[in-house]
């Protein structure tokens, strides 16, 4: 060494000393087993006139902790996972506190069970829409997740479980589970399109008559909202609307076919958007009619949840049951409902004018003075942003046999209307004939929304859905025309509804905690990483903790093998 240079001498002092560096660092790391990756669903993130609501963030980088944690432990810097939210016992207060403190990973564990026990089923369905309640009106400043059960999420269950019984919960010193999701800033959905899709059914007009055709519209609003917008699809609010909506069309376009049985009545059919938000998408699409049109409307049948109840249904009307024409409907309704062995009762709620809240869909058209009332199996009106589709309206909840029976209701009762046979006990849409409702249809319409997400914000004009709901009416009507809006009004929504989750298994530190660095240790770390990167061939990574939790993440991968470095002050 002597014979060379100092020049040299230095140059090669310098490379010992990071070489060094690295081997003390790769010592005092995080030894870190890639466990698995796991498709999750984030809590909506929204503002209604600028208040907030909702998951206000999308990244975590966190141990796991579970609901068997410590009397007063510190949870700042925990995921804590919840299995089976669908358990009333996982509302109870150490939730609560927990959605107050902390990180949550929730654990959905209910849409992969094929078979559930009735009384089961409604308690699930009462423990979810409870959840829901809680989470989307509060404004939570940290990221909640939902998740999919499955084995390899309750195998990493099970050991934070133990270690947290045990009173050695995951820590950067003590090792265990952490969870990482790498989302962009969730950011502001600018002008949400909303869609609305309708078609016609002409009806048959006398020579010579110069009078314009009265119409009865069915309507049906198609798009959802709830705690996880990648989750929400609504089967019952409002995919039993829209299926039983499809069906009708079918139905009378076989009548209409005919000019023997087409009716004097022309018949619209309208698929709109917006529901959730107070039927804006309803409000722009009867906007759009000339007054013409409007006046010619003898009534609206707006269907809204129609695809889970057993023996009695609703129709909810703005005018006084003593209205003539609400009494025509109503009474056309039960009658039909009597003899299809259910009943049918009604429901008045007055409405203000000038209140821009909407509780139900027919109240748009009440607002313009048109006559119209909407059937549900919902007993009261939902508060603003509830059943809209959510967590607790999967297609486990829906009994096909309501959904079919409900268009029974309708197509007897506005054929016998157009026909002139009210009151007479006739089938005009008989079992085993080719008029009959078609179940295999039903099904597969229904198996389709259950399967679709629809919360309007987030799906875009040109969307394969929209698309597919265009085509079906262009199938059964006429003149379809699909009208795209702007949602307007007090809401905002945010993106970034999905992401992966990154399970790491990490193993207790060793020396980090004893090494006392100079002020320029974190640049020269980065500079020795990728000095041992290039000889070494490995892949090298470095990530900055955001500013606050004075700390760096330096990562290095030797082939499956991850080492972490942490807690290094800035």
């Amino acid at each position: 060494m002597s014979s060379k240079n100092p020049r040299e001498r230095q140059m090669l002092e310098s490379i010992y000393s990071m070489i060094a560096l690295v081997f003390i660092l790769v010592t005092c790391v995080d030894l870190c087993d890639a466990a698995t990756v796991v498709d999750v669903y984030r809590l909506i993130q929204y503002d209604i006139s600028g208040v907030p609501f909702g998951s206000r963030f999308a990244t975590l980088n966190h141990h796991a902790g579970s609901l068997h944690f410590a009397p007063g432990a510190d949870l700042s810097r925990t995921v804590l996972v919840i299995p089976n939210i669908s358990r009333k016992e996982s509302l109870s207060e150490d939730y609560c506190f927990c959605c107050r403190k902390c990180l949550i990973l929730e654990i959905e564990k209910l849409r992969r069970r094929v078979s559930i026990k009735s009384a089961r089923k409604e308690l699930m369905k009462t423990v979810l829409a409870e959840l829901e309640r809680l989470l989307i009106h509060a404004n939570i400043p940290y990221p909640v997740y939902f998740a999919f059960e499955d084995d390899d999420i309750d195998a990493v269950l099970a050991d934070v479980k133990r270690s947290d019984v045990s009173g050695q919960p995951a820590t950067a010193t003590t090792g265990g589970y952490k969870l990482v999701v790498s989302a962009p800033e969730p950011k502001k959905i600018v002008s949400p399109s909303i869609t609305n899709i309708q078609g016609w059914l002409p009806g048959l007009k006398a020579d010579g008559d110069p009078n314009q055709l009265p119409t009865i519209a069915i309507v049906a609003s198609y798009d959802t909202f709830g705690t996880a917008p990648a989750l929400s699809v609504g089967s019952d609010s409002n995919g039993s609307g829209v299926v039983a909506l499809l069906e009708l069309a079918r139905l009378f376009s076989l009548l209409y076919s005919n000019p023997k049985t087409r009716g004097r009545y022309n018949l619209l059919f309208g698929l709109t958007s917006g529901g959730p938000y107070n039927y804006n998408g309803t409000h722009k699409w009867l906007r759009s009619f000339d007054q013409r049109q409007r006046e010619s409307i003898d009534y609206a049948i707006c269907l809204n949840s129609i695809g889970s109840w057993d023996n009695e249904l609703w129709i909810h009307v703005s005018k006084p049951p003593e209205n003539a024409f609400i009494k025509q409907i109503f009474e056309g309704f039960s009658t039909v409902a009597e003899e299809l062995g259910f009943e049918v009762g009604l429901k008045h709620k007055k409405i203000n004018i000038s209140n821009p809240r909407v509780a139900w869909e027919h109240e748009q058209f009440s607002k313009l003075r048109v006559t119209a009332a909407t059937l549900s199996e919902l007993l009261a009106a939902p508060e603003l942003l509830e059943s809209t589709g959510g967590l607790s309206d999967s297609r486990h909840f829906i009994n096909e046999t309501a959904i079919v029976r409900s268009i029974k209701l309708v197509a007897e009762s506005i054929a016998r209307h157009i026909y002139g046979c009210q009151g007479k006990n006739i089938q005009i849409f008989a079992d085993n004939t080719s008029l009959a409702v078609n179940s295999p249809y039903i099904r597969s319409w229904l198996d389709l929304l259950s399967k679709t997400p629809r919360v309007a914000p987030f799906l875009s004009k040109n969307d394969p859905f929209v698309t597919a709901l265009k085509k079906e009416l262009e199938d059964h009507t006429r003149e379809v025309n699909v009208h795209h809006e702007v949602l307007d009004g007090m809401f905002t929504l945010y993106d970034s509804t999905k992401a992966k989750l990154n399970i790491y298994q990490s193993q207790p530190k060793l020396l980090c905690s004893q090494i006392d660095l100079a002020g320029s240790f974190s640049g020269a770390t980065l500079v020795s990483l990728e000095c041992w990167n290039n000889r070494m061939d490995a892949n090298s990574s470095a990530e900055t903790i955001p500013k606050g939790l004075m700390d760096i993440t330096v990562q290095i991968s030797f082939s499956k093998r991850s080492y972490q470095i942490q807690e290094i002050p800035v």
